[in-house]
């Protein structure tokens, strides 16, 4: 007896149909897996057999082999377990090919009989729909992550036994509901107002958020970077529908969704340490996932202590900022992640970390502060759209009894501006003014002659790079975005040009 069963598999975030044949002939006892299946699909074979005993069916006692089509495709992981229990309850009669036909299945069988979760849910049912069925069956606990994309029925099942009743007519499922998330929280328990004193840094990271730019902020220890950077989150603007989906794919298939609330609206936040690897960072693995880079897509990346990280990561980051993906390639195939994330770092300007501090000497000798600096190399340094001096708190800041302004208040200006870019760039690829393209750079950034001739001024004198000069005019966009201006003015690039003068101060010198 022959049948054939429909499921999915993943290759990073790209989900691929799988056919799962199985034919049931009389011969020896025996049940085999065969389709380029890996260790963890050849072990259902046990999980199977106990899950259909603890469901009181009895294992049929036939020779039976399972083939997952396309042979040639490596299939990883236990997402095909559903689908080969009911193509063995299909061979046994338990199910019709009429009730199978136009739906798809995937979850991991326990030896008690259960529906487990397994990740990449989200990027598999969205396949489903594209390709045209009218239904598909996952473990109970990714229904909701499932129920997200319209056009499918999704039917979260929680054990064999329920699916065989389901399939009877004796008690039919229900199909799941997306979850109705209420409006996010963006504040949490860390706000702006928190912070004393540091107008200068505040704003720019105020533009920052707004336009999606870079930024990296140096300055003494304790001056408050790494308290500025984890209140980031606060501020930046809310995320599109399709920024949603996007970031919830990568996350799935990380597993790091959350069950009841599957649909991630709040941009990530992502602050790895600084002995994290070159992998960790990128992604890799033998079957190749998502790193912290591709999990903060859509969202931030902060990097505390930047030059403690060793100089391969580092440099690792430098395409990756440009290109908006990373690629990893194995034996096995190469997976692209989307990785278009905000990049905020913090460092102190040396060793001890009282280079250049007002009052406090420094104990380093000129070569260790030159090594020190060194470790952020010039490419990487020019990625960074916006460079902040964090300079130690006064007192009379930190004694001060005035209220500071709240994330709430920066927010709503940080919107604003995001909903000009959003009105402008309706139609494009481009999110936001960080990731305006060289091709319509000029389209998209008018600037008065006034302008100009100081940007040129600017240009000439310091001896910018291409990308430094392409940087200075986005910033500026920024700038005037938040003053509600549609032409970029003189004052919006001096704002910009005042943000690029880091790099000559400490590493030039």
């Amino acid at each position: 007896m022959f049948a054939k069963i429909n499921s999915l598999g993943l290759m990073g975030l790209n989900a691929f149909p799988v056919e799962v044949e199985i034919e049931a002939s009389k011969g020896m006892q025996s049940f085999d897996i065969v389709g380029l299946a890996d260790a963890a699909v050849r072990e259902s074979r046990e999980r199977i057999r106990s899950a259909l005993r603890s469901s009181s069916i009895t294992f049929p006692t036939k020779k039976i082999m399972v083939n997952l089509a396309p042979a040639d495709k490596k299939k990883s992981g236990s997402m095909h377990d559903l689908a080969i229990t009911v193509a063995l309850l299909s061979v046994m009669g338990f199910v019709t090919a009429e009730q199978t036909d136009r739906a798809q299945f995937i979850g991991e069988v326990s030896l008690s009989g259960e529906i487990r979760a397994v990740n990449g849910v989200l990027p598999m049912t969205i396949l489903a729909r594209k390709l045209g069925f009218e239904e598909i069956y996952v473990p109970f606990d990714n229904a909701r992550e499932a129920a997200v994309v319209e056009g499918i029925k999704v039917y979260g099942v929680e054990s064999v036994a329920q699916l065989v009743l389901h399939f009877s007519g004796k008690a039919v499922m229900l199909p799941a509901q997306a979850a109705a998330d209420g409006e996010p929280d963006y504040f949490g328990t860390l706000d702006f107002s928190d912070v004393k004193g540091q107008l200068s840094a505040k704003k720019a990271l105020e533009i920052a958020a707004a336009g999606g730019h870079n930024a990296l902020m140096i300055g003494t220890p304790g001056s408050g970077k790494s308290m500025l950077a984890k209140r980031m989150p606060s501020i930046l603007p809310r995320m599109t529908f399709a920024e949603s989906i996007e970031t919830t794919n990568i996350h799935s298939v990380a597993g790091l969704l959350d069950k009841d609330h599957p649909l991630v609206t709040v941009r990530p936040f992502r602050s790895p340490h600084h002995t994290v690897s070159a992998a960790g960072l990128s992604g890799g693995g033998s079957v190749p996932r998502p790193g912290e880079i591709s999990l903060a897509h859509n969202g931030l990346l902060f990097l505390d202590e930047l030059a403690e990280f060793s100089r391969i990561a580092l440099e690792i980051l430098r395409q990756p900022l440009e290109d908006k993906q990373v690629t990893i390639s194995r034996v096995s195939g190469s997976v692209t992640y989307p990785c278009s994330f905000m990049l905020i770092a913090a460092m102190n300007p040396c060793p001890c970390g009282y280079f250049g501090h007002p009052t406090r000497q420094c104990i380093c000798n000129p070569k260790q502060v030159k090594n020190y600096l060194s470790k952020v190399s010039g490419p990487l340094l020019d990625r960074f759209d916006i460079h902040v001096e964090v300079a130690p708190v006064e007192f009379t800041d930190l004694s001060s009894k005035r209220q500071e302004e709240s994330s709430a208040e920066i927010r709503r200006r940080v919107q604003a501006a995001r909903d000009i870019q959003n009105e402008r760039f309706k139609g494009t690829s481009i999110t936001c003014n960080a990731r305006i393209t060289s091709d319509v750079l000029q389209k998209f950034c008018p600037m008065t002659d006034a302008a100009e001739q100081v940007l040129k001024g600017v240009f000439d004198k310091l001896g910018l790079s291409a990308r430094a000069y392409d940087r200075i005019l986005k910033v500026a966009r920024t700038c005037a975005d938040m003053q509600g201006s549609e032409v970029i003015g003189k004052e919006h690039i001096a704002h910009a040009v005042q943000y690029r003068s880091l790099d000559r101060k400490y590493w030039s010198s």
